[in-house]
């Protein structure tokens, strides 16, 4: 199983080293990864290799398409998680999630606080939910996208990652 970790962490390294430069993650990268994984486990365990790595990839895939439909990740992120969950499995995506999206609050919040912008965002945000609860329309954690905090979510997928390894491993 030493392989899988392996081979997913080298996706991920290349995957910080784009996401940090462009803050994309591009198709020509996840792709390669999700079927590499799909095929080390098809190879290596037969169908039920290959039946591990779909249930990851879809995982991987579902759970990151969720926060791409509210606009907390970019699309390259959700095809990162199923290549992720392609080669370790849906139990490992799935607290690498959870983990990455922890550590993306902490994140958030450091640099929020950094900037000094905490009680102007917390304002943007009680008026976009007071304007949601009133009048029950629209997504409000997309209002006034093009003002959202962006950073390369990587920085905080890398510690995710390795604190669901840490975590399952015990």
């Amino acid at each position: 199983m030493g392989v899988m970790y392996i081979g997913c962490a080298i996706f991920l390294a290349a995957a910080l080293v784009t996401d940090l430069r462009s803050m994309k993650i591009p198709n020509k990268l996840t792709l390669p990864a999700a079927l590499g994984g799909l095929a080390v486990h098809a190879v290596s365990g037969g169908w039920e290799g290959m039946l591990f790595a779909c249930a990851g990839l879809g995982t991987g895939f579902a759970l990151l398409l969720v926060m791409y439909w509210m606009g907390a990740v970019g699309a390259g992120d959700v095809k990162l998680f199923a290549g992720i969950g392609a080669w370790t499995g849906a139990a490992f995506v799935f607290q690498s999630a959870i983990y990455s999206v922890m550590f993306a609050g902490v994140i958030g919040l450091l640099i929020v606080l950094w900037k000094r912008e905490a009680v102007l965002r917390l304002r943007r945000v009680l008026f976009n939910l007071g304007g949601f609860l009133i009048f029950r329309g629209g997504n409000p954690f997309k209002a006034g996208r093009e003002s959202q905090l962006r950073f390369p979510f990587m920085v905080a997928v890398i510690p995710g990652v390795i604190s669901a390894y840490v975590y399952l491993s015990i």
